[in-house]
């Protein structure tokens, strides 16, 4: 966030491999192509910090994921 590293975290790190939530998720639904799995967070997230962080509209929130790219968004104000 803002140029501050909150969470690194790799695949590896999951509790349930990719291949097995692609499995039991196949088993109740039709992923399409272009479907998105979202697993959750790894540590680091505010709450957890001490003192607390939230972010914050004028925040950036970059993603990067190795061999694929990276994504960044600003934080706006909800509307």
């Amino acid at each position: 966030m803002n140029g501050i590293s909150r969470q690194d975290s790799h695949t590896s790190d999951m509790i349930f491999d990719v291949p097995a939530l692609i499995e039991f998720l196949s088993g109740g639904s039709t992923l399409l192509p272009g479907t998105v799995i979202l697993t959750g967070t790894p540590e680091g997230i505010g709450m957890t910090m001490s003192p607390p962080s939230y972010l914050a509209p004028g925040d950036w929130v970059e993603v990067k994921i190795e061999k694929i790219g990276v994504l960044r968004n600003p934080v706006v104000s909800e509307q």
